[in-house]
């Protein structure tokens, strides 16, 4: 298990069982953990989901990102990635509320 740190200073944590799903779903992220974790510590910029998840944002190259979607809990210092994935489709998440930067 890997933990890293949001923006907001939650501990946010990446199991090996959560990242073997990641991996199955989205095969073109294999051996970019560390590259879904640095969107969470440093993202270009963060939306809020439909449920409340955050999805972190980092641009990649020209036209290609990588989004990390994860959930703290708004108790106490603790939070977990969800899915990451690869994506060229910013409109649609331009559309969401962006909270950071503000």
């Amino acid at each position: 298990m890997k933990q890293i740190a949001s923006i907001s200073g939650k501990q946010i944590r990446l199991t090996s069982e959560r990242w073997g799903h990641i991996v199955e779903e989205h095969c073109e992220l294999a051996g970019m953990r560390d590259e879904v974790l640095e969107t969470v510590v440093r993202p270009d910029k963060i939306f809020v989901g439909k449920y409340g998840e955050f999805l972190a944002v980092k641009e990649l190259s020209d036209g290609k990102f990588l989004i990390t979607v994860y959930r703290e809990s708004p108790t106490d210092n603790d939070g977990f990635v969800i899915t990451a994935f690869l994506t060229r489709r910013m409109s649609y998440f331009n559309r969401r509320e962006k909270i950071w930067p503000n």
